[in-house]
């Protein structure tokens, strides 16, 4: 059974629409979410807490509907964001008292676990700490009351090279125990490390939702500075490089352009290019 499965989320602001988003976050797995800002990933992970509700569609954790979901269930979905709106002259030991008593599940074991690893200061307040050491803390929250989901925006934002790795690790540790994960984030060197699948978010629709390996064999990059007027067609994302331009194109098309050094691209890569495909208009032809 799934986690966590939406369908076709609908959402209308001014200006903005999120249209038919559906994805499934397997137990057990990690799904990154990526896009731009203003693609519709906080619409998204908020329709997820219900604190935005949605014009239409389907949000269930366990096979049942968010609106029927029990007290027991919410409290296994643990959140972490990269910021924090806890009370800034409370103590980290003020906050962490009053938040164990809304989860029968909280373990102190695991919470003294991550806050020796976080290496918290449970006599500082919030406003106190670095943006890095605010995100541990969040971190250290959700992880420490049996959570089975967890939602995290932007979780590694702040933090150094040696502790975005000892989070990834915990995530993969818990992933690995059957926790799911849905990890929302810009950094997606991240996400190469640690996700099982990708949902890629475009201006509030769909790119793609699926194994993360099924993303970047579905395209190659072309190298090369001109283009003919047919092949201009197949391509679907442009970036330059030190090295000059480079075209995103699907798999199929790689035929089209033999005189092209083509290479397989990250996952950033396709992003890059992907959204960066409105300056192809300036490049060489």
């Amino acid at each position: 059974m799934d986690a966590l499965r939406v369908e076709n989320l609908r959402k209308s602001f001014p200006g903005f629409q999120l249209m038919n988003v559906s994805f499934a976050v397997e137990q057990g797995h990690v799904m990154g979410l990526i896009g731009r800002n203003g693609a519709g990933k906080t619409t998204v992970l908020k329709s997820l807490l219900n604190l935005v509700h949605p014009d239409s569609g389907r949000i269930e954790y366990w096979g049942t509907d968010i609106s029927e979901t029990g007290v027991g269930n919410l409290q296994r979905i643990g959140y972490a964001a990269g910021t924090n709106t806890y009370y800034k002259k409370k103590t980290l030991n003020d906050i962490v008292s009053v938040t164990r008593r809304f989860y029968s599940e909280w373990n102190d074991s695991a919470w003294e676990k991550f806050r020796r690893l976080f290496a918290l200061d449970m006599s500082k307040r919030p406003e106190q700490l670095s943006e890095g050491m605010k995100v541990k803390f969040n971190l250290a929250l959700a992880l420490s009351h049996g959570a089975k989901i967890l939602i995290l925006d932007e979780p590694t934002s702040g933090l150094d090279p040696v502790s975005r790795n000892d989070v990834l690790e915990i995530l993969l540790t818990l992933a690995h125990a059957g926790t799911s994960i849905l990890f929302s984030t810009h950094i997606i060197s991240d996400l190469e490390k640690c996700a099982d699948d990708i949902t890629y978010l475009r201006h509030g629709r769909i790119v793609f939702s699926g194994d993360e390996q099924g993303l970047t064999r579905s395209y190659v990059l072309a190298h090369g500075h001109c283009l003919s007027s047919g092949q201009r067609k197949l391509v679907v994302g442009h970036s330059l490089t030190k090295e000059g331009d480079a075209w995103l194109i699907p798999v199929p098309v790689i035929p089209e352009f033999p005189d092209h050094r083509i290479s397989q691209p990250s996952l950033e890569e396709i992003m890059v290019n992907m959204e960066g495909d409105g300056h192809a208009d300036t490049a060489s032809v």
